[in-house]
């Protein structure tokens, strides 16, 4: 039977990378293409040999020259394909997450067969991310097939929010976009704006202009963590963004908590979400760099706290800058165990991919080191199940996270 799509043919690196499981194919990988496509369009892969391999979006534009969705010749690629493929992407998170399935990740790009695609659900609130050129082409029939499987459960969807705003969409060769795919709300001219309730703490979310789609929910149980060793002490709370990790420490029982970000805009939304839960008397927020911030106690010998947590942005996004985050992870994390009492705890992590979990080790290693202190390690978490790791798909494993006691 002949196949309806393109071929590209790709190298034997490629072949053996696919065979492995990966799921991405590089520009200089694709040997040939034959037949008539568009950019986004499926095409078919093989191998030199003839060998089928998969089929995936294709765009010429990128580094990532396809992307592999399907290695059953059988697909067809139709709405029955994606609705098949989204049931499963949301069925899974029910299995998972339980009682938080009504705040979670619903689609999580190449783990869940979605290349470039983020999904992250508010209640009612659908926030979308896409940076691929194939899933921009059926965005449509993925955003509706969310909206009636969540329907068909008995939740309810009133806004699809698209917040496609990344310069990684112009390497993809697509505009910048940032708007309401769906809006259902009784007044449509309002801020796109939420409450949302995680771990029993309450936060407004400004998913219209907010950091990705609003609010960071791969940390959830990781925060969980640091409320249970939080009662008692006075804790630190660096890069705090919303408040999370403050407000988790907070409601944990923690003494006194600070929290510190050098973001305006950031540190205005945690104050906002400290006085939403009734945290005002323990919890204070401060605008500063963390670097700076950490560096004027260690100059002055302070020992304010016996809980600090580092919650960075990824200080790396590629291979070419990782050296340099090293350097940044581990000033940071050096600083904080030098300031922390013999017994104080650290939690600490990266949420860079390049920074892989061997390099953190080491990072962490070699911090201990510069600061003269052993490192008792209490928990070693990842991301949330909502954002599940594929083996085969390194790129799917990002978060590390560390709770440690300084000894």
């Amino acid at each position: 039977m002949e196949r309806p799509f393109a071929r590209a043919t790709v190298s034997e690196k490629a072949e053996k990378s696919l065979k492995s499981g990966q799921v991405r194919v590089f520009g200089e990988e694709v040997l040939s293409v034959t037949g008539d496509y568009a950019q986004g369009d499926i095409v078919d892969v093989y191998s030199k040999k003839g060998k089928y391999l998969g089929s995936g979006f294709v765009n010429d534009a990128s580094k990532l020259r396809i992307r592999l969705l399907s290695r059953n010749p059988n697909d067809r690629f139709d709405g029955a394909f994606w609705r098949r493929r989204l049931q499963y992407a949301v069925d899974y998170r029910k299995t998972v997450m339980g009682d938080d399935f009504a705040c979670c990740r619903l689609i999580f790009g190449d783990a869940d067969g979605f290349p470039g695609l983020t999904v992250d659900r508010f209640g009612d609130v659908l926030v979308a991310e896409v940076l691929s050129l194939g899933c921009e082409r059926v965005k449509e029939t993925i955003f509706n097939g969310l909206r009636e499987i969540l329907t068909s459960m008995g939740e309810t969807v009133t806004v699809i929010y698209e917040r496609s705003d990344s310069p990684i969409r112009a390497l993809e060769g697509l505009p910048i976009l940032s708007g309401a795919f769906l809006d259902l709300r009784p007044d449509p001219t309002a801020l796109f704006e939420l409450t949302l309730e995680e771990n029993g703490i309450v936060y407004r979310v400004n998913y219209g202009e907010g950091q990705k789609t609003g609010f960071f929910l791969d940390q959830k149980y990781n925060r969980q963590a640091v409320a249970r060793l939080a009662k008692g002490r006075r804790v630190l709370d660096c890069f705090t963004h919303t408040g999370a990790f403050a407000l988790n420490a907070a409601k944990g029982g923690a003494a006194s908590v600070v929290a510190v970000d050098i973001s305006d805009a950031a540190v205005a939304l945690a104050r906002e979400n400290v006085v939403l839960n009734g945290f005002s008397d323990r919890v204070s927020v401060i605008c500063a760099d963390v670097f700076d911030y950490l560096a004027e106690l260690e100059k002055n010998k302070r020992r304010d706290f016996d809980l600090i947590v580092l919650d960075p942005p990824a200080f790396t996004k590629s291979n070419a800058t990782v050296s340099a985050a090293y350097r940044g992870y581990r000033e940071i994390n050096a600083r904080a165990m030098r300031l922390l009492p013999r017994g104080g705890y650290l939690a600490t992590c990266s949420c860079s991919h390049f920074m892989t979990a061997s390099l953190f080790r080491n990072m962490l290693h070699d911090a201990a080191n510069d600061a003269g202190v052993s490192l008792r390690q209490i928990e070693e978490r990842q991301q949330a199940p909502d954002h599940p790791i594929l083996w085969n798909v390194p790129e799917t494993e990002y978060l590390k996270f560390c709770l440690f006691q300084v000894v």
